[in-house]
């Protein structure tokens, strides 16, 4: 997988905990080699729509991929919290 640090990324898995969806982007903080040689991790930071931090997760590589020229953005509501 390319992903790149600093560049947007697609979460492919929900995150409940976060109320973060599987199609929401985030920016790549920082990559995790694994301490073993497994897969990477990867710390993403999940913003608003107007720019406020709303979640900074680590998940492994595969739970992310790259945006492509073929999408476009999208904005949802969070579901509320308990």
């Amino acid at each position: 997988m390319n992903i790149e640090l600093y560049k947007e990324a697609v979460l492919t898995i929900d995150i409940p905990d976060e109320r973060l969806k599987a199609g929401d982007v985030g920016t790549v903080v920082e990559i995790l080699p694994h301490p073993t040689a497994g897969p990477r991790g990867v710390i993403l930071e999940v913003f608003s729509a107007v720019g406020n931090t709303l979640a900074v997760v680590t998940v492994p590589e595969s739970a992310i991929e790259p945006l492509s020229d073929d999408e476009v953005w999208s904005v949802r509501r969070l579901a509320k919290t308990g």
